[in-house]
């Protein structure tokens, strides 16, 4: 099977961002300590950040972020929620992972699929893991390239409908790592925002309380 259409797996320019605009950022965790995570990383950023205390999938978004393995298997965690959510989509993955990477994403690249459904009508797969299953060392830096892969995905990104910028609004994104990965969430909301800044040039420091 090949990649779907509109699958695109590259970020197209180089040199200035063709956006002069930040997406809307929903910042998703089903449990506390992420979402206390994830409200500290909101805070530090400017642009349209914010947190969902629920399933990435109740977010009103025209794309969602899956933190996968190298590979495209989508068989735990949040990947298997998106897998039973719209069917085809781990192999869309896959045929894009293999058609545009020779079947192995590196870390910090990222690939765009249709998920077939009308919102969220893309999924911007950004492995946080090589291997499936994979637990992540203290030091790591995955959250930050998955994220800025992302990012970049959207700032730069085109698929077959035309920019990602303008097709997507509002990019609903789970912990990245944080599950089998076993990231801390400071961890990785710290390198979310890190992206978030190198990428999009706005970070502010929060004032001392």
């Amino acid at each position: 099977m090949t990649a779907d259409s509109g699958t695109h797996t590259g970020r197209e320019g180089i040199g200035p961002p063709v956006a002069s605009r930040t997406p809307e950022l929903v910042l998703c965790a089903v449990d506390e300590p992420l979402a206390t995570a994830w409200t500290a990383a909101a805070e530090a950023v400017d642009g349209t950040v914010r947190v969902h205390r629920g399933s990435v999938l109740d977010v009103l978004a025209q794309a969602v972020v899956s933190p996968a393995n190298s590979y495209g298997w989508m068989r735990g965690g949040i990947d298997a929620v998106y897998a039973r959510a719209f069917p085809g989509v781990e192999q869309s993955v896959r045929s894009a992972v293999l058609a545009f990477h020779g079947g192995e994403l590196p870390i910090g690249e990222a690939v765009v699929v249709p998920t077939g459904e009308a919102a969220p009508a893309w999924l911007i797969s950004a492995p946080t893991m090589r291997e499936p299953g994979e637990h992540l060392p203290a030091d790591t830096v995955h959250p930050y390239l998955a994220a800025r892969a992302v990012f970049q995905q959207w700032r730069d990104g085109r698929v077959d409908r035309g920019r990602l910028c303008d097709l997507v609004d509002t990019i609903a994104m789970p912990g990245l790592g944080t599950g089998v990965g076993g990231v801390e969430p400071a961890t990785c909301a710290r390198q979310v925002a890190a992206a978030w800044e190198e990428v999009f040039g706005t970070r502010r420091i929060p004032s001392a309380r």
